[in-house]
């Protein structure tokens, strides 16, 4: 999916299909939010901003790894919802195979999941460039830095929900617990995000 143009990826997304879905918008706001601060950081690249090279240089090399691993979890997301729908379409007619279903399912959405707290990781470190580039930033395109702020809040909640879904099929606690910590990170990744949003519009009314 992530070879397609704009308008099949909509098409797609609004087709009655499982796949792609949530999951995927959310693999492509964290990787848009990755390309944004890439922008800046490019911008930010000339000798007014020299002394702070290394810093800039840093993060845009970070942003463009991220860019193309996000872009990646497009396809893993979709791969891994289709495990899912296909664990469901299991035989459930004698309670053997009812019992192998239901494993099956549970370790469907264990690997469902698993794209989706890579956009939580994803979305941990992306704020971390936001941070960084903020105040080092090119003041002409620093409100980009608030708009992949915004973005990646809205990457890791989508992430945040679409693994409290499957977390409801999961029965391991270990990966139970694992999969509420990674919900909880979300939401202190969220925070991190709206404040450097709310940051960087302060900067820009001073």
């Amino acid at each position: 999916m992530r070879e397609e143009r704009i308008d099949a990826f909509l098409a797609a997304l609004a087709a009655r299909t499982a796949a792609p879905g949530g999951g995927a918008a959310a693999a492509l706001e964290a990787a848009q939010a990755a390309a944004l601060l890439a922008m800046v950081a490019r911008y930010s690249d000339t000798p007014r901003y020299a002394g702070d090279a290394d810093a800039i240089g840093w993060v845009l090399a970070e942003a463009e790894r991220l860019r193309e691993s996000c872009a990646e979890l497009i396809d893993a997301d979709a791969a891994a919802f289709g495990a899912v729908a296909e664990a469901y379409k299991l035989p459930k007619d004698t309670a053997e195979l009812a019992g192998a279903r239901s494993t099956a399912i549970a370790a469907a959405l264990t690997g469902a999941a698993e794209p989706q707290v890579a956009v939580i990781k994803a979305g941990a470190r992306l704020v971390e460039l936001a941070e960084v580039l903020r105040p080092i930033g090119n003041r002409n395109v620093i409100a980009d830095v608030a708009a992949a702020a915004e973005v990646i809040r809205a990457a890791v909640a989508i992430a945040r929900t679409n693994v409290g879904v499957n977390l409801r099929g999961i029965t391991d606690e270990a990966e139970r617990a694992r999969l509420t910590e990674a919900i909880k990170h979300a939401n202190h990744i969220a925070t991190k995000a709206t404040d450097v949003s709310v940051a960087v519009h302060a900067d820009l009314t001073r």
